[in-house]
């Protein structure tokens, strides 16, 4: 079975979602009887119909045809994690204990882009950074989840680039908002792959700015699992299918280095998550 690609994508002058195969790209919205990738996310119905197509493999458009948007453009929410390594608590040399619970911060949907289109680097802030990352695509939604049950709700992985403005993350006391939502400052993709089709005990994340390798790590190493992520993010709120769940970046951020090393324009960031897909974005400075 080929690992099947599910993608969200502006062609023809509109937003379309569809499937990724050798030969190109299948509109789903034109061979399904679902409005969005969220809906075919919330459809038992969903994967088997895809898959169907996927076998197919018809052809609407060549995929230098479209342009890629974010895997799910109108899901409910993207929670992120904060620290989910070892190594990133004690990169932060406070002196600090394993956190107990993990750290939550939630981003809106237009601070992020899709694979290839240009990350934004603000003139407000020098300090614009990267941070490669795991993503669970939520298809079973749920409240209070137990953990021995938690990985039956995700549908799918994709990869992000959870891109900060790191000055802008100290402004406040008591959270990190204002650096974590710049306008295209992080990036969602390429496609979402179903569970079925990723081994999610062996996952594995690398980074690269331009062709250095920045940051690499596997998910075994992670404080917090993704079930427990899962049941303890669905304690105080509701998942929903499409629900996208950042799941923590390793060491290794521009902002780690002494000195740091922090984007500038013309870098192109990749983020390779095997068996799920490699999203890549260039650096543009955002004209005001």
């Amino acid at each position: 079975m080929n690992t099947l690609k599910l993608i969200s994508f502006h062609a023809g002058d509109r937003d379309r979602f569809g499937l990724l195969h050798d030969a190109g790209v299948a509109d789903l919205g034109e061979r399904t009887e679902f409005a969005s990738l969220r809906s075919l996310i919330a459809s038992p119905k969903g994967i088997e119909a895809a898959r169907l197509i996927a076998e197919a493999a018809p052809v609407d458009f060549k995929e230098t045809e479209i342009a890629y948007r974010i895997p799910v453009p109108d899901a409910d929410k993207i929670i992120c994690v904060g620290v989910n390594y070892a190594d990133r608590n004690a990169e932060y040399k406070d002196g600090s204990e394993l956190p107990k619970y993990p750290s939550l911060f939630l981003r809106t949907r237009g601070s992020f882009t899709g694979h290839g289109q240009p990350l934004m680097l603000p003139p407000e802030s020098p300090q614009f950074d990267y941070e490669g990352e795991i993503v669970l695509v939520i298809g079973k939604g749920g409240r209070r989840i137990p953990e021995e049950n938690a990985l039956s709700h995700v549908f799918g992985l994709t990869v992000c680039n959870e891109g900060s403005v790191r000055d802008w993350m100290r402004h406040a006391k008591f959270n990190v908002t204002q650096g974590k939502n710049f306008n295209h400052s992080g990036s969602i993709g390429p496609w979402i792959v179903p569970v079925d089709d990723a081994d999610l005990s062996a996952l594995s994340l690398s980074t690269w700015v331009n062709d250095e390798l920045r940051q690499e790590d596997t998910v075994g190493r992670m404080m917090f699992s993704f079930s427990y992520l899962i049941h303890y993010i669905s304690t105080f709120a509701e998942l929903m299918p499409g629900d996208l769940i950042a799941t923590g970046t390793p060491t290794g951020s521009g902002a780690r280095f002494d000195p740091p090393k922090y984007l500038v324009e013309g870098d192109v960031v990749r983020v390779r998550v095997p068996g799920v897909g490699t999203l890549e974005n260039p650096v543009v400075r955002e004209q005001v």
